[in-house]
Parts: C-alpha cells; sequence; structure tokens
C-alpha cells in the first residue's frame, strides 16, 4: 500500500519528509513470497521477478535526506524464505539547516532464512547532518550479507565534505544474544578527521561489510586476497566475517567491493547496482 509524501513543518515552516517500509516475506512452493508490505510517504518500493529470493529496490522520493527527515525501514525474511533489499541509486544527504536527519533499519531473519542487505553509497555532502542506526537479529540456521558503503563528498564534481555531523550505529544479535557492534562517529571538521592517518588517510569512501554464515571462514583467505592495500577482514567468530575498505572516491570503492559482494552473496548484484 502506498501513500502520498507526508511532510511536517518545523517552526521555520520548512518541510521535512517521512517514509516508511515494513516488509515480510515467506517460503512458498516456488522459493520465496511476500508476507507482508507496507509503505508510506517518501518511500517507494519495486519488486523485480525473480524466483531465488524477493528483491525489493527502494526509492525516497524526496530526492535525499536533508535535517529533520525520519526515515524507517522494518524487513524481515521469514524462516527458510530469501529477501534481498537494495536500492534504485545512491542516496544523498545534503546540507541541514537546522535539525538531524534519522535513518532506522530494523532487520530480522528467521529460522533458515537468508538476508542480503545490499543498499548502494550513501553520500555525504557539506553540511549534511545524520543519525543512522541498523540492527540485525538472526534466529538459528539464518544467514545474512549486509553491506554498507559510504562516500564523503563527490570530489570530482568539486563537491568536498568539509564539515558536517554524522553518527552511524550497527548492531548484530544472533539468537537473541549480541555478537557485533560498531559504531561511527564524525562531527565539525570532518575533513580533518577523514585526513588522519588512523581514520581514513585522506581517502573519500568506505565501506563496512558483515557476512553471517557458516561459510564465513572459508571466505576469509579468498577476500584478503583481494583486498585493496587500505582494507581489512577479520574473522570474530567461525560464522561472523567483518571487512572494512577505505579508497579515493566511489568509484574505487566500487571496483573493490561488487566482486567480493559477489562472492559473498554467491550470486550477482541486484541490478540497479549497473544502471
Amino acid at each position: 500500500m502506498t501513500q502520498a509524501i507526508l511532510t511536517t513543518e518545523t517552526a521555520q515552516g520548512a518541510p521535512r519528509a517521512i517514509g516508511t517500509l515494513k516488509l515480510s516475506t515467506k517460503r512458498v512452493e516456488t522459493g520465496s513470497g511476500i508476507a507482508q508490505f507496507r509503505t508510506s510517504g517518501a518511500t517507494k518500493v519495486a519488486f523485480p521477478r525473480r524466483r531465488d529470493a524477493v528483491e525489493a529496490i527502494m526509492l525516497n522520493t524526496s530526492g535525499g535526506l536533508t535535517g529533520g527527515d525520519r526515515f524507517e525501514t522494518r524487513a524481515e525474511a521469514g524462516p527458510g524464505s530469501e529477501l534481498v533489499l537494495t536500492t534504485q541509486a545512491a542516496e544523498r544527504a545534503y546540507r541541514s539547516l537546522s535539525g538531524v536527519a534519522r535513518v532506522t533499519t530494523e532487520l530480522h531473519a528467521g529460522e533458515g532464512a537468508t538476508l542480503h542487505w545490499l543498499p548502494q553509497e550513501f553520500i555525504l555532502f557539506d553540511g549534511a547532518s545524520v543519525e543512522r542506526r541498523l540492527s540485525l537479529d538472526l534466529e538459528p540456521g539464518a544467514e545474512a550479507v549486509l553491506v554498507e558503503p559510504l562516500v564523503f563528498g563527490r570530489a570530482a564534481m568539486g563537491e568536498t565534505l568539509k564539515t558536517g555531523h554524522f553518527r552511524d550505529r550497527i548492531t548484530l544479535k544472533r539468537d537473541g544474544a549480541p555478537v557485533y557492534w560498531d559504531r561511527i562517529a564524525l562531527s565539525g571538521a570532518i575533513s580533518d578527521q577523514l585526513a588522519r592517518p588512523a581514520v581514513a588517510n585522506g581517502n573519500g569512501a568506505m565501506a563496512t561489510v558483515i557476512c553471517a554464515s557458516p561459510r564465513a571462514e572459508a571466505h576469509l583467505e579468498p577476500i584478503r586476497r583481494a583486498l585493496p592495500d587500505a582494507g581489512g577482514a577479520s574473522l570474530i567468530a567461525p560464522d561472523l566475517l567483518i571487512l572494512r575498505l577505505v579508497a579515493g572516491d566511489g568509484y574505487l570503492l566500487r571496483r573493490s567491493l561488487v566482486p567480493m559482494l559477489e562472492r559473498l552473496t554467491g550470486r550477482a548484484l541486484p541490478k540497479s547496482w549497473s544502471l
């Protein structure tokens, strides 16, 4: 079900976008099907036809994020089903005149389910103010691959990220027990922070990848051989592989990231990644 774009009004009268998605899948005779689906506001979803999984392509019709925006996604791969979530294009966070844009994503994979969270790049522009939360809960036998690619400005277009506010939190639970936390906090003179050798060494893009699978350990050495110089992979549990990559820009990041994601998921990335 879809509705018209919803907005709220700040004290200054500036419109703010709101978008929500609630989606769940189930096991059916032919593979996987949609169990529940609802969108509202600026979030729209397309479902390409495919037999191996339910694929959902998300789109923010407001054109990008700015201060005061609120977007929420709740998605569940039901027991034995497969769900792939991606975006139609890169998401953009623009200068905030007031307030913070908040993006909340709650993912759940039921027993024996497979869930792939594969959004395209999240681009932060100068003056952006964004706080994001991503949580994943895995039940017994569930598998997941998650990626969060970040691009800090667009240097090739002369759009440099100098200042802003960005907080990012990723949490992963298996059988209800916390197994992984990740935090990024950049605020103020972000370009100066990214220039530090221990942060990004002046690079303009980065990505975090999580592979929760019984095959995680088998992926470790092939992934390490394919990593660029500014990247690392750690097996923090026999079934949990974590990757971090940094690159000069979004193009260089994607060039390393795509083959790794295809290896970890065992399939080609959604077609929207190549449009």
